[in-house]
């Protein structure tokens, strides 16, 4: 998918924040909706095609009486995710009553595996819907995500059931991972926050992998290597180095797999993360990055890594991690 498109697309999504939550919320809230709901329609997207599956394996588990279902869902929906509701994002357009649209978009969410639940639940997106419905705007919102005017989906939309020309191409997740950390950039200069706080530049990025990669590109063998990142953000770094590694490695005949380790304390990038690892459809990486701070709560105290690499925030204060840590005032 080329940059014209990507950024198409969010254009569009940055105007569903103009068109419905102005007037409601305040501009530097406009992410707490945006956000999430771009995460949400995205596996919404991903999940379309096996809702039937998941939904005749939830019937039949229940009638088994099985309690444990996610692991088994899971694999009905054919991703490290899934929703066991009735629903799709699409089917709540339809609400005419605030109450049942509430209802029925609550069972929605409610319906994701706990997996999308820890992201929700750090992206504090619940705590929105009350402010949505009274001011009568989420049937809006769902109604600008599920618009067939763009698409958020990894298989293309065509102008016909022909499918002969495509109307709109796909998404892989590389781009959506761009159009993530583009709404991201945004938001951080609407905010006047610091540019690098919770984004690096894609080419610092890249610069960075080549610098703990290439020196030892010749003694790359066939095997599997770490990564890790202490401050990852929205996991960009991981996923530039994961991609570099993997190149120069086939560039040499190797054949060789690396595992992503990470750990943030921003609850909002630390959810689009572990979404972004999830829409990757590999669930274990998304279990592999930690939630807290690296020097006062490390989520990898035990492990060594292969490769590291991160861009901390420096002009941050460090006071609290110390004093967790057992450093008194006045002392180094």
């Amino acid at each position: 998918m080329d940059n014209q498109i990507q950024n198409s697309i969010v254009s569009f999504i940055w105007g569903i924040a103009d068109d419905c939550l102005r007037d409601v919320y305040v501009r530097g809230k406009y992410r707490d909706v945006i956000l999430p709901m771009t995460v949400i329609r995205r596996l919404d997207a991903m999940l379309e095609d096996t809702k039937p599956a998941v939904l005749k394996m939830k019937k039949t588990m229940d009638d088994a009486g099985i309690t444990n279902q996610w692991p088994a869902l899971c694999n009905a929906a054919d991703q490290a995710f899934c929703n066991a509701s009735p629903f799709l994002l699409k089917d709540l357009t339809s609400r005419a009553k605030k109450q049942t649209l509430k209802a029925d978009f609550e069972a929605y969410l409610d319906g994701f595996s706990p997996n999308v639940q820890e992201i929700l639940e750090k992206f504090k997106f619940r705590n929105q819907i009350d402010t949505m419905i009274d001011t009568d705007i989420l049937g809006a919102v769902i109604e600008k995500f599920v618009s067939p005017t763009i698409n958020l989906s990894p298989k293309p939309v065509y102008t016909d059931d022909t499918m002969t020309t495509i109307k709109l191409p796909a998404l892989d997740n590389h781009g959506m991972g761009t159009i993530f950390e583009e709404l991201i950039r945004k938001f951080n200069e609407e905010n006047n926050e610091e540019a690098g706080e919770h984004w690096t530049p894609r080419d610092v990025v890249e610069l960075m992998a080549d610098l703990i990669i290439v020196p030892v590109a010749d003694q790359i063998m066939d095997a599997t290597y770490s990564c890790y990142d202490g401050a990852c953000g929205t996991g960009g770094m991981l996923t530039v180095a994961q991609d570099r590694l993997l190149n120069i490695a086939k560039r040499r005949g190797k054949n060789v797999s690396i595992h992503l380790f990470g750990q943030e304390v921003q609850p909002e990038t630390y959810a689009i993360c572990k979404a972004d690892m999830l829409l990757k459809g590999d669930g274990d990486q998304a279990d592999h990055i930690a939630y807290g701070s690296t020097l006062s709560a490390d989520g990898n105290a035990t492990r060594q890594f292969d490769f590291m690499l991160a861009n901390p925030p420096y002009g941050k204060s460090w006071k609290s991690d110390a004093e967790k840590n057992g450093r008194k005032k006045g002392h180094s």
